[in-house]
């Protein structure tokens, strides 16, 4: 184990940051970094990866939790005393001084322990700025890592998007850190240029030696670059990886849904290693109770299309469209959609059949299975859960009850109950949400902040503002991410239970 922790450059401890509004950005989340490693941190916007990198840098303090540097707690120390530089997205170059300069900028400023000797052969310790020829040699050095000597007179202002961002980078290898941060470094580039500076910093990761955290957004540099992928959504960490293994063994329908393309279907486990998706039994390789509901995923390239008849399901080609390098269809099984990329095309209209393999069928325990929320009655009869107020039946609450005039609940026992304020456990379905532009008729209101098609139907998450509480439901209709609705539940579609018998 002792050994083991030598690896570790980086620890991270139960860290947590919440801001002054209230907005927690990253929550409770654990991992480390091993010496040496290019790790990426990959989420969508919000998702807390650049705010992690921040508490590295040292330019963000935690709220909580530990980050350890070898074995170091370092989660106060100001950021010019961390080992550490930063890239970020905009490179923040000095565009009046030209390359060399711009690379040299830090070490000019730079002060470092000198030792001599006097003539009593006393040792005499100065702190003393680096030389001229010192600066010179370490910044030839930086540009001989980045491809970029003879570059040294240039201004920075002629260089192209992936010269400048090199010159970012020299800027901070310069110092000869121990880890590099680069928050999105890539982003302002376009498409061509950003998949060549992608192989350039694998490459240069390579040459330097030295631990490399990651940001971004983009799956693909995720997957092309890592040696390690930590996939964060609200804060939390959901699955840590290598790009194979989150590619191929997603462990939610989220991280399944973000990295690459995936087919998403609801299935049902009905024996040992057979699962029910697509009105079809499949044999796969993971094991779950019998009769468990489970999500399965498939990926595009893993669904074998073959002549009608001659595979598990029959179903009708609805779209095929050219990407290049292979033709993406879309399959019709039932009101089913399913993804398939293959080399060869199946024409519009054709009826065809499909194999897959138990090893590509990936099965996950189900994230959400149904809401369930703390609430409360009000005087009114309603009930308050999810920073909204619902129409509900009191009554359930006491089998055989009814309300009499005034709103009482009167039990089957004759007893009066004045149920205003009393705490209540609420649970509603998946499929017994809806949600509606109109911003005035809802129970409550918030955006669509998640949206994954399982084949049939699109399941979305909803969040409020207020307490940032979440509607998951099931639905066949199309909306966008970031739209604003109010959710709206069918009065006899929310359960009710109390939290603990009412005195009397």
């Amino acid at each position: 184990m002792a050994d083991k922790r030598k690896e570790r450059i980086i620890e991270i401890e139960n860290l947590c940051r919440e801001f002054d509004d209230g907005v927690v950005a990253v929550d409770n989340i654990s991992f480390y970094v091993r010496r040496g490693e290019f790790i990426t941190f990959l989420g969508p916007s919000g998702c807390g990866k650049t705010t992690t990198l921040r508490m590295i840098a040292g330019f963000d303090k935690p709220t909580s939790g530990r980050i350890l540097l070898n074995g170091e707690d370092i989660s106060h120390l100001p950021p010019n005393k961390r080992p550490i530089n930063t890239v970020f997205q905009r490179y923040a170059l000095f565009p009046h001084l030209n390359v060399y300069d711009n690379i040299a900028f830090g070490l000019k400023l730079k002060k470092v322990k000198v030792t001599y000797q006097d003539k009593n052969g006393e040792t005499i310790e100065k702190v003393e700025k680096l030389k001229k020829w010192e600066i010179a040699a370490k910044v030839e050095k930086a540009l001989k890592m980045v491809d970029l000597e003879g570059f040294e007179k240039r201004s920075v202002s002629t260089l192209s998007g992936g010269q400048q961002q090199r010159v970012a980078i020299a800027r901070a290898i310069v110092n000869e850190p121990k880890i590099l941060l680069l928050d999105e470094p890539l982003g302002a580039l376009d498409l061509k240029m950003r998949k060549d500076m992608q192989l350039e910093l694998k490459e240069m990761h390579k040459k330097l030696g030295i631990t490399f955290i990651y940001v971004t957004h983009d799956q693909e540099e995720a997957l092309t670059m890592s040696d390690t992928i930590v996939v964060m959504k609200d804060g939390v960490i959901q699955q840590i990886g290598t790009p194979t293994d989150i590619y191929n063994e997603p462990k939610n329908s989220f991280v399944a849904d973000f990295i690459g393309e995936s087919n998403i279907f609801s299935g049902t486990i009905v024996g040992d290693k057979k699962v029910r998706f697509i009105n079809h039994n499949f044999d796969c390789v993971d094991e779950f109770a019998i009769n468990e509901k489970v999500d399965v995923v498939v990926r595009p390239e893993d669904v074998v299309l073959v002549d009608k008849g001659e595979g598990q399901v029959d179903g009708k080609i609805i779209s095929s469209i050219f990407k290049g390098v292979h033709y993406e269809m879309v399959m019709l099984v039932g009101k089913t959609e399913i993804v398939i990329q293959d080399t060869v095309e199946r024409k519009v209209g054709e009826q065809v059949s499909l194999v897959i393999n138990p090893n590509d069928i990936h099965i996950m325990a189900k994230e959400f299975s149904s809401n369930k929320y703390d609430g409360y009655i009000t005087k009114k009869n309603t009930v308050c859960f999810g920073d909204g107020e619902f129409e509900c039946d009191v009554t359930q609450l006491y089998p055989g009850s009814i309300l009499d005039e005034e709103g009482y609940l009167i039990t089957a026992e004759g007893e009066k109950i004045d149920l205003t304020d009393v705490d209540v456990e609420v649970e509603v379905g998946l499929k017994d949400i809806e949600i509606s532009d109109d911003q005035d008729i809802g129970g409550a209101i918030g955006n669509i902040v998640s949206m994954i098609y399982k084949g049939d139907h699109y399941q979305l998450i909803v969040r409020t503002d207020e307490n940032e509480e979440d509607f998951v439901f099931d639905t066949e209709d199309t909306w966008n991410e970031n739209d604003r609705v109010s959710v709206l539940i069918a009065k006899d579609k929310i359960k009710l239970k109390l939290k603990q018998e009412i005195k009397r």
